[in-house]
Parts: structure tokens; C-alpha cells; sequence
């Protein structure tokens, strides 16, 4: 495997594809209750402000699913930029002990230098047998990362 390919980033596969879908869904389907389906006017009708609150309702619901279909870890040289629902996090190899993908997790896990642990939600159980080779890519970049600073520390003693 090169450096190149070893270093392309982790994304999700049926996790992204189903995230941007339902999120494109909510948009159309609170813009068409809203404009199309609630009545208006009269006492019993929706004012244009609830109308367009609906709308933008539908719009955080789609922003908030875009998020999941944008998660990703990225690797290079020093380390792996994880990007999850909310926060991004850089980490050093040097940091990172080991990687868990087991015993029914969603996700594959970093075990930190820290004694914290760090979901990386772009290998996700749902995409199958690929999910489980590219957590195995993941462990190898760590080993790798750590044989280096093996090496570079008995060449420098």
C-alpha cells in the first residue's frame, strides 16, 4: 500500500448517503407542509410567521443530519484530524495507543495517551466488511507511527 493511498481519509459510506438524503427530505418535506399543506388565515390558520418557523425548522433538522454525512479522519504524516458531529480534534500519533472495533460498537474507538478514549464515527458498523478493513488501516497507521518513533529514538541515543 503507498503513502498515498494509506493516507486517504476515512468517510463513512451508507451512513453519509443516508445522512444527505434525509437531510435534503427534511428541507422538502417541512417547505411543502408549510407553503402547501397548513392552511392559513382565518382563526384557525397558520400566520406567515409560522409558516416560515416550520420551514426553518426543517432547515436547523437539516443542517443537524448534514453533519453526520460530513464526519470524517483524515490522516498524514503527524497524526489523524477527526471530525465528529460537533467537534474536529487533531491528534498525534504519539498520542494514540490503540484502536478498538469490536464487540458491537457503532464506531470505531482511539484509546489516548490521556487515558481518554475518541469515537472516530467516520468507520461506522453499518458499512459492513468495509468498515472493518479500514479500521485495520487505521490500526496499521498507528503501528506504523509507532515503529517510526522507535526508530528515530534509537537513532538519536
Amino acid at each position: 500500500m503507498s503513502d498515498v493511498d494509506a493516507y486517504r481519509p476515512f468517510v463513512p459510506r451508507r451512513g453519509r448517503a443516508m445522512a444527505f438524503t434525509a437531510a435534503a427530505l427534511s428541507v422538502v418535506v417541512f417547505g411543502i407542509v408549510a407553503f402547501v399543506l397548513v392552511p392559513g388565515g382565518g382563526a384557525t390558520g397558520w400566520t406567515t410567521t409560522d409558516k416560515w418557523s416550520l420551514f426553518f425548522l426543517g432547515c436547523a433538522i437539516g443542517w443537524m443530519l448534514s453533519r453526520w454525512g460530513l464526519v470524517k479522519a483524515v490522516p498524514n504524516e503527524r497524526g489523524l484530524k477527526v471530525r465528529n458531529l460537533i467537534l474536529t480534534r487533531e491528534i498525534e500519533w504519539a498520542e494514540i495507543l490503540g484502536v478498538q472495533f469490536g464487540g458491537g460498537r457503532a464506531w470505531a474507538t482511539l484509546d489516548l495517551a490521556d487515558t481518554e478514549q475518541l469515537a472516530v464515527m467516520a468507520i461506522q458498523r453499518a458499512d459492513g466488511p468495509s468498515a472493518e478493513a479500514e479500521a485495520s488501516r487505521l490500526a496499521a497507521l498507528v503501528e506504523v507511527a509507532r515503529q517510526r518513533a522507535a526508530a528515530a529514538a534509537g537513532a538519536h541515543d
